[in-house]
């Protein structure tokens, strides 16, 4: 089998903003022993400048299947998708994502239309492409790039407390990163995140908390790009994680019962992480579904995986074997899974057709 990654090149890369990249070659070693250990045998293939180079190497490797790390091309995290959509052009199976999963959650704002359109919650929002445009968002509100994933341009001024600095901060957003800017209600509060994994079933994994606790009293609380990349930074130390959460049942089950049904809705495949928000109200809201999430030693996903008693060899030899099913039966898809609808799907389904004079079942 082949361990597919994008090889980091600092030269096309904002070299302050690609520690998510960076330590990809670190995962894939990592993944490489694992299974190595466990008596797969294994290659790891790095994608530098050249996909057709890539492609060719992998062909030349004969592999079975690929597990798929990629994360970027070209220093663009964009085209992440088109990667795995290389693979699937010329049929070699690999874990993870589809490149339409890939591509449809890269963009916020367009899956935060398809979350709602399933009945699922989120924060209100809106796709700006100029500060000149009308923003009915109250204050505080949140301002990030709209494509881009691991935190990259959330730091502590993008939480927005007046027009001012709401103008300031998407006019950097678009300087810098080319792209629109999301400008979301800041919700404050709790911040959760919930692992997904397709083995023999779906499952959610327990509930994963960053604890905000210990933070400096006048920094907001999110995981901003410090927070989450620099291991030397006060976020870094201040913004713990906590798997399994300190929470009741009730709210674990419903974290679950959303993540499970973001999951689907977005055509997600193997494996994915759902991020939430819960404000002081109780009011839940799903911030993003995160497809091929960091699969590093210290990452949430892999403290999800120790909570649930799966070992990291395990993990990637489930993902293995997705991959290889998928092989010997190209008809079948993550929507091919069977699960029961969460209760509160149920309850959104029907009500929508007894509002058509229909009656629903979920059969």
């Amino acid at each position: 089998m082949g361990i597919a990654y994008t090889s980091y090149d600092p030269v096309s890369n904002r070299s302050n903003e690609r520690l998510s990249e960076a330590t990809v070659a670190d995962v894939a070693e990592s993944v490489f022993t694992a299974l190595t250990d466990i008596g797969y045998t294994a290659a790891i293939t790095p994608l530098h400048e050249s996909l057709l180079s890539f492609v060719r190497r992998i062909r030349e490797l004969k592999v079975d299947v690929l597990v798929n790390l990629c994360e970027e091309f070209l220093g663009r995290p964009q085209l992440e998708a088109n990667v795995a959509a290389g693979f699937e052009a010329i049929g070699i199976p690999f874990t993870g994502n589809t490149s339409k999963a890939l591509s449809i959650c890269q963009d916020k704002f367009k899956a935060k239309a398809i979350l709602n359109a399933f009945g699922l919650p989120t924060a209100k929002g809106r796709l700006v492409t100029s500060a000149d445009q009308k923003i009915d968002i109250p204050f505080p509100a949140i301002v990030k790039p709209n494509q881009e994933d691991a935190s990259l341009g959330i730091y502590q001024d993008s939480v927005v407390r007046d027009p001012q600095a709401l103008q300031e901060k998407v006019n950097k957003i678009i300087d810098a990163y080319r792209q629109p800017a999301l400008v979301e209600e800041f919700i404050q509060g709790r911040e959760f995140n919930v692992a997904v994994l397709v083995s023999d079933k779906l499952q959610a994994l327990p509930v994963s908390e960053i604890d905000f606790s210990s933070m400096p009293e006048s920094a907001p609380h999110i995981c901003s790009y410090e927070a989450k990349w620099f291991e030397d930074h006060v976020l870094y130390a201040t913004t713990p994680a906590i798997c399994p959460a300190p929470i009741d049942d009730t709210l674990r089950d419903k974290l679950h019962q959303y993540a499970l049904a973001a999951f689907q809705a977005m055509g997600c495949r193997d494996y994915a992480r759902v991020d939430f928000r819960m404000g002081s109200d109780g009011r839940i809201a799903i911030l993003e579904v995160n497809p091929n999430p960091d699969t590093s030693l210290d990452a949430g996903f892999v403290r999800a995986l120790k909570a649930a008693g799966i070992g990291y060899a395990e993990f990637w030899s489930r993902m293995i074997e997705n991959a290889l099913r998928r092989k010997a039966e190209p008809w079948y898809s993550s929507d091919d899974v069977r699960i029961e609808y969460p209760f509160f799907w149920h309850q959104v389904l029907e009500s929508a057709m007894r509002k058509k004079g229909r009656r629903w079942s979920a059969q």
